[in-house]
């Protein structure tokens, strides 16, 4: 025997099929056929409201959807987004420097020129007068509660409550053994009643008559739910190929037609409109809108220049700033080890 060579694998088996009664061959066929007639309306009906669903989602609800996100957007978010910025935060850094101003600092004031000495006069307090006599005052009581609580209830406890309890618990276990007793026998008794006249019985009606029964219906419920599961599947082909008939009539009824006409009537009428009129009129709409925006440049610096001469006329010429001397050259004239106004080439 090799054994360098791997095992070979075995293709697994197909699990082997228990022969059918004839029971469930009798059921299955009528069964089939009755689910296909019941399951075949339901199909088509489903498959139609899903198509429709999917139609209305895809044509009305989604653009519907957007256009409420971009109207909450403009309605609300923005706003929002304007209060929150423009308001809210401005308001709130000014609340904030008030709060530090009228408040933190008064807090910290407080707490450094009257907590502080106040908590160690209290320290000092407690350290050399309360701790002394608290503790002088506890081992005098701890004193006097050992001679009259502690002693007196140990010695009750030693002599009176624990032979009492020993008594009471002797009493108690004697009667518990004896109730255990009648119980186990009243059990015994109840035990063989209760399997003679309920068990016995109920064993045999489960083994002679439910067990049978259940097999029948279980091998019936079997059937019926495999005949449901074939019969819907054998449904969605039909309405698939129904779907896909209907779908192949409308496009040749009515979308082809549309895009006939779109495409050799709409187009090229559209295609004239837009080179006759829609581009010259942009065009001018253009060169209004750049003769428009040139006048108004003119007209502002106009403007600009007048109110300069009228601040000139009023307020006369502005102050020019005196020139100041600079010990470090400007412009391109730098400063270079080859001149000789350097510390390192001055004589």
């Amino acid at each position: 025997m090799d054994l360098d060579k791997p095992p070979v694998r075995q293709p697994p088996q197909p699990p082997q099929q228990q022969p059918e009664g004839c029971l469930v061959v009798a059921v299955r066929l009528p069964v089939r056929i009755v689910a296909l007639v019941l399951v075949l309306p339901v199909r088509m009906a489903w498959d139609a409201l899903v198509v429709a669903c999917r139609s209305l989602n895809d044509l009305l609800l989604r653009p519907f959807g957007r256009a409420l996100l971009w109207l909450g957007r403009v309605l609300v978010v923005l706003p929002l987004v304007g209060l929150w910025r423009y308001v809210v935060v401005p308001v709130g850094k000014a609340l904030a420097w008030l709060g530090k101003v009228l408040v933190v600092a008064l807090l910290v004031r407080c707490h450094r020129y009257f907590l502080i000495p106040v908590g160690h006069a209290l320290v000092w307090l407690y350290a050399r007068v309360l701790t002394p006599a608290v503790i002088g005052l506890g081992a005098a009581l701890a004193r006097l509660a050992r001679y009259l609580v502690v002693v007196p209830a140990r010695w009750l406890y030693d002599w009176f409550l624990a032979p009492v309890g020993r008594a009471v618990a002797w009493c108690v276990v004697g009667v518990g053994r004896l109730l255990g007793l009648l119980v186990t026998g009243v059990g015994r008794v109840l035990y063989w009643v209760t399997r003679v006249l309920f068990v016995l019985p109920a064993l045999a009606l489960w083994r002679w008559v439910l067990a049978p029964v259940g097999r029948v219906l279980a091998v019936v419920g079997r059937e019926v739910w495999d005949a449901l599961r074939h019969a819907w599947r054998v449904a969605g082909h039909i309405s698939l190929v129904v779907g896909r008939f209907l779908g192949t009539l409308l496009r040749w009824i009515f979308v082809e037609p549309v895009r006939w006409v779109y495409r050799s009537v709409l187009t090229p009428v559209g295609h004239v409109v837009r080179d006759v009129l829609l581009r010259p009129a942009a065009a001018a709409a253009r060169a209004v809108g750049r003769t428009v925006r040139q006048s108004l440049a003119a007209a502002r610096a106009s403007v600009r220049q007048a109110r300069a001469d009228a601040r000139r006329l009023l307020f006369g010429e502005p102050r020019q700033p005196w020139p100041v001397a600079r010990r470090e050259p400007s412009g391109r004239e730098t400063r270079t080890l080859d001149s000789s106004t350097t510390a390192l080439t001055k004589d």
